[in-house]
């Protein structure tokens, strides 16, 4: 199965796809897309959509995952936060996808074993567990982790209900 994680952002929205076979992954691409912050709001809504479509018509997932929002200190951060993880949401349901959510603490404890593993650890067990992988961005590097949340815990899902 292959699997689009996504960190949703405004100014850079973080993507990384894993292909999963039974419980080994395998890294198949990253990246980040970035939208000018002198465009306006929707400009920049529909650059997240266009860039995120042209990722997902050229690795085809089968599954996508997505970081669930957080309150930031200001209200009006939340609310841009939202409305790009809103807009990566629709060009993944456009796609055909349904999209699972997970909340932060249950990524990093997902890949570390620890829901407040700081950036460096994270970076080293995506490293492990996928081989070989170069990644250039915070972004992208919590983007692979989200797919790989996913993974592992789509593989339990399947296991319990019965539907592998």
């Amino acid at each position: 199965m292959r699997i689009i994680g996504i960190d949703p952002g405004l100014n850079k929205c973080g993507w990384g796809i894993i292909e999963q076979r039974g419980s080994a992954l395998k890294h198949v691409a990253n990246g980040v897309i970035k939208t000018p912050s002198k465009d306006i709001l929707s400009a920049r809504l529909l650059n997240i959509d266009t860039e995120l479509t042209k990722v997902l018509d050229l690795h085809a997932p089968q599954s996508a995952a997505i970081e669930e929002t957080f309150v930031n200190k200001s209200p009006a951060s939340s609310l841009k936060l939202g409305a790009a993880r809103g807009a990566a949401m629709v060009s993944a349901a456009r796609y055909g996808l349904e999209v699972h959510e997970y909340g932060a603490n249950l990524v990093k404890k997902s890949i570390v074993g620890a829901g407040h593993a700081d950036k460096n650890q994270m970076m080293m067990m995506i490293k492990t567990l996928l081989p070989g992988v170069q990644v250039d961005s915070e972004d992208a590097a919590d983007a692979l982790a989200i797919a790989i949340c996913h993974a592992n815990h789509a593989s339990t899902n399947a296991f319990v209900t019965g539907k592998m």
